[in-house]
């Protein structure tokens, strides 16, 4: 097999121990346009299908990980109780390493430090394969929503606002 030429991260190793098909795309961070939008139009792939981690919490120690739509916010109350939980917070960007082993714009939901409840939404059932995070800023993996569920453990609900 060819040796990869892009940096492996914790996500793609751990794509690669459970043997699951991924594409790594990279995109240039130099224009410091690294938010969502800006990386689906990069990468050339609809906004639908570009999904953003985020890390909320419910006490110091019960956090949970959410995928979501780049274009879309998380919805706490809705968040909240799909995980059993009264009320969530997101978790402050200054504790997102220490948690996850990630930075800010380059936080995977696969390969972080503790396999924590993850939900993705689902809006993500219409895609079949969608792209997130390679857990480094200007990396992303485009993989089948299946795999996904089957390796961070993650079940689907409906966790966003909707734009009517």
């Amino acid at each position: 097999m060819a040796k990869a030429k892009y940096a492996k991260t914790n996500a793609i190793r751990l794509l690669e121990q459970q043997k699951i098909q991924f594409q790594v795309i990279e995109y240039e961070t130099g224009d410091g346009q690294v938010d969502g939008i800006s990386v689906a139009e990069k990468i050339g792939h609809p906004v639908s299908h570009v999904f953003k981690t985020l890390v909320a919490k419910a006490s110091a120690q019960k956090l949970f990980v959410f995928v979501i739509p780049v274009a879309e916010e998380l919805d706490l109350k809705a968040a909240a109780k799909v995980v059993g939980e009264k009320k969530i917070e997101m978790l402050a960007v200054k504790e997102l390493l220490g948690y996850t082993g990630y930075v800010r714009g380059g936080c995977s939901p696969v390969g972080m430090k503790k396999l924590y409840p993850t939900i993705i939404d689902a809006s993500a059932q219409e895609q079949g394969s969608i792209v997130v995070s390679a857990g480094k800023i200007g990396m992303q993996i485009h993989v089948q929503l299946n795999d996904l569920l089957d390796v961070t453990k993650a079940k689907l609900a409906p966790i966003t606002t909707t734009h009517e």
